[in-house]
């Protein structure tokens, strides 16, 4: 292994395109050595801003075959992760993915059992581990600043859709890939102790029109815990006033909260009110998490230590991610209790 790690990026989308600049441009020790995009030009546009020696494909599977890739960063539809992750792990490439990991348990066990029989790293990107409000607000927990924890609640309100992309949205990624955030943070958050019961609610409150094909935009989740502690995970895609991401566990000594709805501490006032900035884009909100998450992933390929957010803990996610698709189906809360983690 290289003191700089050499990746190849599979998805020149949105987040994408954020990752591969970090990789070029913001993480010192990585390259960014080959970019593969089927959409015709996507990922030779990135490459000639970013890194102009990089090599384009179309294809995935000849990026993985590549041998000057030492580790790939998976950005593409969430359908796709698990059979990239099993190609990345059997061609002996390192593997950061994209939540989530895999849409069934058997494709999450699936992705966690290649990378472990080809002895790669897996990391998986929950980004909100790497926000420095949510770390700290972690770092208290651990130390038993508040106590045991009693109450706890995280909330992802997305700054807006559009009906267009409404009526394209797969149906259950409010869980899958929406709130399977929440659900990662809750449990980051109360160290050590796993979900048994889960009750979700959800509808189609912004664009109704598209519910009987399985969109649903707003979410309630309350979930219970083993320790006793009880927590709630909310979701909606329509935030008027911005982008808002926010954590909080009350606990028997004390409590900590994370996530800042405005940009700054600024704020303007003038005859209409107090107004105050907000993010309105993930890549805004959660910049310097993200470039973190594969800064940290970039250290544990040099130093051969674990990544902290493994497939075992996307696993955990996911399991309450499909348990809340099956609460909202039948009505009723779902136990866990059976299933180990």
């Amino acid at each position: 292994m290289s003191a700089s790690v050499a990746v190849g990026l599979i998805g020149a989308g949105w987040i994408g395109r954020f990752h591969g600049e970090s990789v070029a441009l913001r993480i010192p020790g990585t390259r960014l050595v080959a970019v593969a995009d089927p959409a015709p030009g996507a990922a030779a546009s990135l490459i000639e801003r970013v890194s102009p020696d990089a090599r384009a494909y179309t294809d995935a599977l000849e990026l993985i075959a590549d041998p000057t890739v030492e580790a790939v960063l998976i950005s593409t539809p969430a359908s796709t992760h698990t059979d990239l992750v099993v190609a990345a792990a059997e061609a002996g490439k390192h593997v950061f993915c994209e939540k989530p990991m895999a849409l069934t348990l058997e494709d999450a066990d699936r992705a966690i059992g290649a990378c472990a029989a080809n002895n790669v790293a897996l990391q998986v990107g929950f980004n909100r581990r790497f926000a420095a409000d949510f770390t700290a607000a972690h770092d208290v927990i651990t130390a038993g600043g508040i106590g045991t924890p009693q109450l706890l609640r995280s909330l992802t309100r997305d700054p807006g859709i559009t009906a267009d992309v409404a009526s394209r949205v797969k149906p259950w990624t409010i869980f899958n890939e929406t709130l399977i955030h929440d659900f990662d943070a809750l449990l980051w958050l109360n160290p050590g102790a796993r979900v048994v019961e889960v009750f979700a609610q959800a509808d189609a409150l912004i664009h109704p029109q598209y519910k009987e094909q399985g969109y649903l935009d707003t979410s309630m989740v309350q979930l219970r815990f083993d320790n006793g502690a009880l927590a709630s995970a909310e979701a909606n895609f329509q935030a008027t006033y911005g982008y808002d991401v926010r954590g909080e566990v009350f606990g028997s000594g004390g409590m900590v909260s994370a996530g800042e709805v405005t940009r700054t501490a600024m704020r303007h006032y003038s005859s209409p009110g107090v107004l105050a900035d907000t993010p309105r884009v993930n890549i805004e909100l959660f910049h310097d998490a993200y470039v973190a998450q594969l800064a940290h992933f970039a250290d544990c390929i040099r130093s051969g230590s674990a990544p902290s957010v493994d497939g075992l803990g996307a696993r955990n996610a996911l399991e309450i991610a499909l348990a809340a698709k099956e609460s909202v189906e039948t009505g009723l809360p779902v136990s866990l209790l059976a299933v180990p983690q």
